[in-house]
């Protein structure tokens, strides 16, 4: 890890990107969102446990699935967006363990301490979808990430339970007990559309060296 990222490779990933809520007539392909996954999924975790599950709504008839639970400063920004991506976690990581982490008995860590499970597959889904949106912006495309959405509501729709057994629907995860964390459109967005950029802590706000 001897080399530099160039100073554009920084600008497109971090200086010059931004935050978009408009987005050109352009389409996302199923090769660019394997190829965003094939980025994504090297980002490091904690035991490797790599808790994210991701579903991208492609199609006009997810979207709809979606726009129920969707704030309503979120609808026309994710009806528009070429993908919006359901970033998740599986709470039950730790059945993968074996396989992910096999130098250790790390599944036992976990098994039985619901609590630990959780906030672990939290914490570690959101460091992928940091992950995540480096990885569209370092292939092109830009992000709208959301927190303006009704949680229960999308885990209802998209990783439902049965009310009864508490079974959790094998549709698209099997064996897995998944839950949102957050969302994020995908697209190429209009840079015509972009509201001047918000200010951000300097160092010495923010930072401190001991």
């Amino acid at each position: 890890m001897s080399k530099r990222l160039s100073e554009d490779g920084m600008d497109l990933l971090f200086r010059e990107a931004r935050t978009h809520n408009e987005w050109l007539p352009k389409p996302v392909s199923d090769d660019t969102l394997r190829e965003l996954y094939a980025l994504m999924k090297w980002g490091p975790t904690s035991a490797n446990c790599s808790p994210a599950r991701i579903l991208f709504l492609r199609t006009p008839e997810a979207k709809q699935r979606l726009l129920p639970a969707l704030a309503p400063g979120n609808v026309d920004k994710t009806m528009s967006a070429p993908v919006t991506a359901i970033i998740g976690y599986d709470g039950k990581f730790y059945d993968k363990l074996p396989m992910l982490f096999p130098h250790a008995d790390a599944r036992s860590w976990f098994a039985n301490t619901p609590e630990l499970a959780e906030v672990t597959a939290r914490r570690n889904s959101s460091l992928q979808g940091a992950y995540f949106m480096i990885a569209a912006r370092a292939l092109g495309l830009d992000c709208g990430p959301m927190s303006g959405f009704d949680q229960a509501k999308v885990d209802h729709e998209f990783f439902p339970a049965d009310a009864q057994t508490g079974k959790f629907d094998q549709e698209y995860f099997p064996d897995s007990h998944i839950k949102s964390n957050f969302l994020c459109n995908l697209g190429y967005g209009d840079p015509a559309k972009l509201f001047p950029r918000s200010p951000r802590l300097e160092f010495d706000e923010a930072c401190k060296l001991l």
